[in-house]
């Protein structure tokens, strides 16, 4: 049986009909369904008594929270369980406002990118999520961030996964987490993150959802990105770069840069000068993420964080060629949901 999640308007108005009801309903019910969700109750609405039961199980979630980690900062992370006895992991952050909160979404279990330093890659990649389970995993997220008195704001796709290759089913949920008439998040508080997927951020920016790009890129030149980042054997930086370029012209959005600093590797003077060489004319925000630790790489190497000195004098001679740069706060880190450390366990 199909969730309401993975109805559009379109598709539910279709649903409707087959049922004998009227299709006019479909935009009131989707509305009833993303405002209370994950508890929705059907008595209050407008449907047909006869087709209120159908809606009462279609509206039942097919992922369930196994277990919540709360960090000392606040941060909340999910254990989300699957229906086929996969897990992902997904992170609440509470906003610096009194009153707000992001959350960090996966897009696949797994992840098939194999960078070196961060978690989620270790097994690999087991499968893409459905339109329903990306969905599900906000509306979870939103009621958590309900339960603090918090409204969610904000949404990244930066969990596990790589978005750009589960793309047709990241936009579709998209629709329904930003669109007024259903999620009601709205499109401009979406990111979606790539570690450098450049058929993706040109698809991504033809799809024109008014989103924003986060771009993985932890290297300004290949030979050191690809000895963290496999697949910069397939796409070199210059590319990567000319395809966020592209995505700006195209949308109007201003690409963010994440950055994670691994002592010794791309956090030297001479990683910082081509940085800013790169981005030399082209208005990009870089988002420095000091390395979150998770033991071991999977090649075996040994990473660690710089010193804070160090970290400075990064996004200073940044800053000195006139580079708009943001250093990330670490959240979560203390019960594994800061960026890197998302994995997915089985029962």
């Amino acid at each position: 049986m199909a969730s309401i999640c993975e109805f559009d308007l379109p598709g539910l108005r279709h649903w409707l009909a087959e049922q004998g009801a009227a299709p006019t309903h479909a935009r009131g019910l989707l509305r009833h369904f993303y405002a209370g969700a994950p508890v929705v109750d059907w008595s209050t609405s407008v449907m047909p008594h006869r087709i209120q039961p159908d809606l009462a199980q279609r509206s039942i979630l097919e992922t369930k929270i196994r277990q919540r980690h709360l960090s000392t900062d606040g941060t909340i992370k999910l254990l989300i369980d699957l229906k086929d006895g996969l897990s992902i992991e997904s992170v609440l952050m509470p906003g610096y406002r009194p009153d707000r909160a992001a959350c960090c979404l996966s897009s696949q279990v797994g992840c098939a990118m194999g960078c070196d330093f961060c978690a989620s890659t270790r097994d690999g990649l087991l499968r893409n999520l459905s339109v329903t389970e990306i969905v599900e995993q906000f509306l979870l997220l939103r009621h958590e961030a309900r339960l603090l008195d918090r409204r969610l704001t904000s949404l990244v796709f930066m969990g596990m996964g790589e978005p750009m290759h589960n793309l047709a089913n990241v936009i579709a949920a998209i629709g329904r987490i930003a669109d007024p008439d259903l999620g009601g998040l709205g499109w401009r508080q979406v990111t979606v993150s790539t570690v450098g997927i450049v058929p993706g951020i040109d698809a991504l920016a033809e799809a024109d959802l008014n989103v924003h790009l986060a771009v993985s890129l932890h290297a300004a030149d290949d030979l050191t990105r690809q000895r963290i980042v496999p697949t910069g054997h397939k796409y070199p930086v210059i590319e990567i770069v000319a395809a966020a370029r592209r995505f700006q012209e195209k949308t109007g959005r201003v690409p963010t840069i994440e950055w994670c600093l691994l002592a010794g590797i791309n956090d030297t003077s001479a990683q910082a000068d081509k940085l800013a060489d790169l981005l030399d004319g082209f208005r990009a925000h870089v988002n420095l993420i000091p390395w979150n630790n998770i033991g071991v790489g999977t090649s075996g190497a040994v990473y660690a964080r710089p010193v804070p000195e160090r970290l400075a004098e990064f996004a200073d001679r940044l800053r000195a060629r006139g580079v708009v740069v943001h250093i990330r706060e670490t959240r979560g880190d203390d019960v594994s949901a800061a960026c890197g450390q998302l994995v997915q366990l089985r029962k």
